[in-house]
């Protein structure tokens, strides 16, 4: 059975970074896109962003490109997201999340369903 540990996340001021990591205990090689997704209160789970890990491959919500960057450490399984220029809209649960390899497309990265393993989730707090 596939494991996702989440790490990092917290609090922090208007501006401020926090990164994420998230590492897979076991990932067969056709199980290797991994992304962020995030829940805010009352909101639908979103795509945060995506990498293949085998790969160049790699997407990001419109609302996130240019302050958050995910990278990976393919031979750990691992994927990290650093987030910079926090805002308080970016107040979420993150949850860590690995599908089959078709998933890392244009059409299907967003898409919950997509994807056969998630992390349980870790809180990040933007205060203005």
């Amino acid at each position: 059975q596939v494991q996702l540990a989440e790490s990092g996340g917290g609090s922090v001021q208007a501006g401020g970074s926090l990164r994420l990591s998230c590492v897979a205990s076991t990932l067969t090689y056709s199980m290797r896109c991994m992304g962020w997704f995030r829940q805010a209160p009352g909101k639908e789970r979103e795509g945060v962003a995506v990498t293949y890990l085998a790969g160049s491959t790699t997407y990001y919500a419109d609302s996130v490109k240019g302050r958050f960057t995910i990278s990976k450490e393919p031979v750990n399984n691992t994927v990290h997201l650093q987030m910079s220029s926090l805002e308080p809209d970016d107040t979420a649960m993150y949850y860590c999340a690995a599908g089959p390899v078709w998933v890392c497309s244009f059409e299907s990265w967003s898409k919950l369903t997509a994807y056969s393993y998630w992390g349980q989730g870790s809180q990040v707090t933007v205060s203005s």
